[in-house]
């Protein structure tokens, strides 16, 4: 693995879209109990159930902290690959690499960006996050991948989406906070990720789902279908706070265009009802300095929009909710030569976040290789 000093569009490299191929999905086992409730068995039970769902279209790697490696090779199926690497938590499609692809050739590359717990000392959510930020170098290095490396600029990979074809939707709630990239102004912002993502256009929203504790990610509340082609997370209760955000995204987004000079089109994708933190689910997480506490009543940042690609099939949220068999039929309609599955997402999301896996991609007509992210609000 080498760390090149270029970026990926000078060398022709882009971002493919979430729907394009895999050559594989990536995960991190859930552990610390500050974070998981009941010493983090009821998301770990989650994180299987998800593994073993994206294993049906294609591999799964889980990256497990030394003391868990035999509590995970446990618990998952033989299938599941299981790689011993020190990380913070579990949050793979924020802290691994961007991949990124070169058509003329097929060759992929890796971006590792700065990673400091959604916020770093102004609103982080746990510190130290130094195991984290090394991730993506690791990966990398384990798939043989070269790295382009962003020492000075904080990015997770769940504040971007892109279509594959130059357009990138991200938020201003998330990339121009304070704890994000605080020296840089919007069009620098823009440029840096035109420049490591290989795209031509950045369309920007306002903000992500409510109460969302990574300053409003867009991969909760916005995502690709194909080029062209957007879903939004939507609700019509105007007494929900939720009701003028998605309004707002939805205006921004049907009167953009894309890096190819098209309209979105946009499918409303109904969150379920606002689901709140129980007493036995707050009771259940240990309390610890420099960790966002999970307090009873709280609302969570419930959503279906942060879905999974994989390769034939889409992997979705669920909440035990009645908007869950409307996300599944919306999802069956979008996604006609995919399987549709869903995964009860509950314990994941009272982590802080919905389906999280980072996917190392190729195209289609190039032999394979791989990427992973799944459930929730990080």
């Amino acid at each position: 693995m080498k760390t090149l000093l270029s970026t990926p569009k000078k060398d022709g490299y882009r971002m493919p879209g979430e729907f394009e191929y895999h050559d594989g999905c990536w995960m991190i086992w859930p552990e610390r109990t500050d974070n998981w409730r009941n010493g983090a068995k009821p998301a770990q039970h989650a994180f299987v159930d998800v593994a073993k769902a994206i294993s049906e279209f294609e591999p799964v790697t889980m990256c497990v902290n030394q003391h868990q490696y035999v509590n995970a090779r446990h618990m998952l199926p033989d299938y599941v690959r299981v790689v011993e690497m020190a990380t913070n938590d579990a949050w793979m499609r924020d802290v691994g690499p961007t991949f990124v692809v070169h058509d003329g050739t097929g060759d992929i590359r890796g971006v590792d960006w700065a990673f400091n717990a959604w916020g770093g000392l102004i609103d982080g959510l746990y510190f130290p996050w130094d195991e984290d930020d090394r991730v993506a170098e690791k990966i990398c290095d384990l798939e043989g991948k070269d790295r382009y490396r962003l020492n000075n600029f904080v990015l997770e990979g769940g504040s971007i989406h892109v279509d594959g074809e130059g357009t990138v939707i991200t938020t201003e709630e998330c990339l121009l906070s304070s704890g994000r990239n605080p020296s840089l102004s919007k069009q620098e912002i823009e440029e840096t990720l035109k420049e490591y993502l290989g795209a031509e256009k950045v369309i920007w929203l306002k903000r992500g789902i409510y109460l969302d504790e990574t300053n409003g990610h867009v991969d909760n509340i916005c995502n690709f279908v194909r080029p062209g082609e957007v879903v939004l997370a939507w609700t019509d209760d105007e007494s929900d706070p939720q009701y003028e955000i998605s309004k707002e995204c939805y205006e921004i987004l049907t009167n953009e265009f894309d890096a190819k000079g098209r309209k979105l089109t946009v499918h409303k994708l109904y969150l379920p009802s606002p689901i709140l933190i129980t007493k036995e689910e707050s009771e259940g997480v240990d309390t610890v300095d420099g960790t966002l506490p999970r307090v009873e009543g709280d609302r969570l940042a419930a959503s279906y929009a942060n879905y999974y690609t994989a390769n034939g099939g889409v992997v979705i949220p669920q909440f035990n909710d009645p908007s869950d068999e409307k996300a599944l039929a919306l999802f069956s309609e979008l996604y006609p030569e995919r399987k549709v599955v869903g995964v009860y997402a509950r314990e994941i999301l009272l982590g802080g976040g919905n389906i999280h896996c980072i996917t190392q991609q190729q195209p289609l007509a190039i032999p394979a290789i791989k990427p992973l992210e799944l459930v929730g609000a990080r």
